[in-house]
């Protein structure tokens, strides 16, 4: 008889230390910048309209999924990619330390956490990484990488698609587990958002820590099929530890003809542990 195929999920990986989050809740977050309207809802509406859209939202997960408790979450750009060089030629801009304090008093208000998400351009994950340090050190603080902001020089974000190999990300959790030891925290979550198959490379040596989770997240948007296929093909086929599905209130509409429901989610297997709103 041929060998039996060892199933996908659950993959093999750590058991997260003691006051993880996840996989015990499900994670709702709102994306993007107080600086832009464009970049998601974070900068579309005032501070006390985005709690007010972020807790009904949650509402309709929890209702979908009454057995597993929501989180609330910020996913807050930190570090934002520019078609434009800027004064360091890096290609990218961080944000000032009033507009990132700004994100987590948010979510200190609704008990929630803050992903601090960068999208590096020309810079590195290790440089991006180091820099926000000290937010980390908060127990609600968690971080996002975006590869498709990390471009090599000689392309521009946003004119190409970047790459992010499990190094980077390694390099990350590792970043992470060292802050969550040295201070006493309950484990990090470490969000890779994804699209495509040259998005992340070698998967296989991504390695989550008790320390550390990590989430690889369908980052695309268009019509469902298309979203359920890119959840199956980059995320559900290439396990690292947890999944996340991104959903977006215009393109998703604008590209694919409607937004899909928490129940349609839901359906997919495994089943997201993150969920983002654009």
């Amino acid at each position: 008889m041929p060998p039996c195929r060892q199933p996908l999920w659950p993959p093999p990986a750590v058991f997260p230390d003691a006051g993880a989050v996840l996989p015990f809740n499900r994670i709702v977050a709102y994306y993007g910048n107080f600086y832009s309207a464009r970049m998601g809802v974070l900068g579309e509406y005032p501070p006390d309209k985005v709690i007010e859209l972020l807790k009904a939202q949650a509402t309709a997960w929890a209702k979908a999924d009454p057995t597993t408790p929501v989180t609330l979450a910020l996913d807050y750009i930190a570090v934002a990619a520019q078609t434009a060089p800027g004064r360091d030629g890096k290609y990218m801009m961080r944000m000032p330390d009033s507009q990132v304090e700004k994100a987590i008093s948010l979510a200190d208000q609704i008990d929630g956490l803050v992903f601090l998400d960068v999208q590096p351009g020309w810079s590195t994950v290790g440089t991006e990484v180091e820099r926000l340090a000290p937010y980390f050190k908060e127990p609600n603080v968690e971080l996002a990488l975006d590869p498709e902001f990390a471009v090599t020089e000689g392309k521009r974000p946003g004119e190409w698609r970047g790459t992010m190999d499990a190094a980077d990300i390694n390099f990350a959790a590792q970043f992470l587990a060292k802050i969550v030891q040295e201070n006493h925290l309950p484990p990090k979550i470490l969000v890779v958002h994804r699209f495509t198959q040259r998005m992340v490379t070698d998967y296989r040596a991504i390695k989550p820590l008790p320390e550390v989770e990590v989430v690889m997240d369908m980052d695309g948007f268009g019509a469902p099929s298309e979203k359920i296929a890119a959840y199956r093909d980059f995320i559900a086929d290439q396990p690292v530890q947890l999944t996340g599905f991104k959903l977006f209130y215009k393109n998703d509409v604008n590209w694919g003809g409607r937004l899909m429901t928490p129940e349609e989610v839901l359906r997919l297997s495994p089943q997201p542990s993150y969920i983002l709103y654009q």
